[in-house]
């Protein structure tokens, strides 16, 4: 079994780089910790290496480079280390079902990112589409917020204005949240394909995206104007949740 015992060592340096996004986008490579995250990304077959102070680790199969504490310190995003990091591959997606989409527009939280993530794959939705200025899918705080659902779906970063008009020759209605001229929520009726589009946290769904749409829709409420981007993509997908 190999072994790294210096920080200096290129390999570390190599790991270490797949902190900033634009060698993740280079190497096609990200970063994850922990037992159920690399579980999970190993069940996608995902996972190229390990790298880990223990002697032994859980996952039969799967290359095994034994570091020290201070390599596993230097590569970990968390104050406190991991005794467990993964080198995976970023996946590749084929066709892709049109039932029900998630369209995302500018979305700039990691945190905000990864549980929309986690939640359309909880109610069963075909996929996500980002917008080139929504924040990146392999952040560490975005993987952490996913719990392991970024690897059960397609993931796909697109211009939407060119998206959308795609999806309206497949027969798909896109339905855009918006506070101005849209109808309440609970007057939407299902189709048979459905893409919902969520905005910016700060500005929601841009104005070209807004027009594009068939429709604009309002969740209805009392005491404020909007919900956290988050909350409101629960409340549309868990309505219109693929049976």
């Amino acid at each position: 079994m190999e072994k790294i015992e210096s920080l200096q060592n290129a390999k570390v340096r190599e790991w270490t780089a797949l902190h900033e996004k634009k060698e993740r986008d280079r190497t096609g490579r990200f970063l994850i910790e922990g037992e159920h995250l690399i579980k999970e990304a190993a069940s996608a077959g995902l996972v190229e290496l390990v790298i880990s102070d223990l002697e032994e680790i859980p996952f039969p199969g799967i290359r095994h480079v034994l570091a020290a504490p201070k390599v596993m310190k230097k590569l970990s995003a968390n104050v406190s280390g991991a005794h467990l990091i993964a080198i995976c591959r970023k996946p590749s997606y084929e066709a892709v079902s049109l039932h029900r989409l998630l369209l995302l527009d500018g979305i700039q939280d990691p945190g905000n990112l990864g549980t929309l993530i986690r939640t359309a794959v909880s109610f069963s939705f075909d996929g996500v589409w980002c917008s080139e200025d929504t924040c990146d899918f392999y952040n560490e705080k975005t993987i952490r917020s996913t719990q392991g659902a970024l690897f059960h779906l397609p993931l796909i970063r697109t211009d939407l204005k060119e998206l959308v008009p795609e999806l309206h020759q497949q027969g798909v209605k896109v339905i855009a949240t918006a506070l101005d001229a849209s109808i309440p929520f609970a007057s939407l009726e299902a189709s048979e394909k459905m893409a919902f589009v969520l905005g910016n946290e700060g500005q929601g769904v841009s104005a070209e995206i807004q027009k594009a749409a068939d429709e604009r829709i309002r969740i209805e409420m009392h005491g404020f104007e909007s919900l956290n981007v988050a909350v409101a993509g629960g409340i549309v997908m868990y309505r219109f949740r693929a049976q």
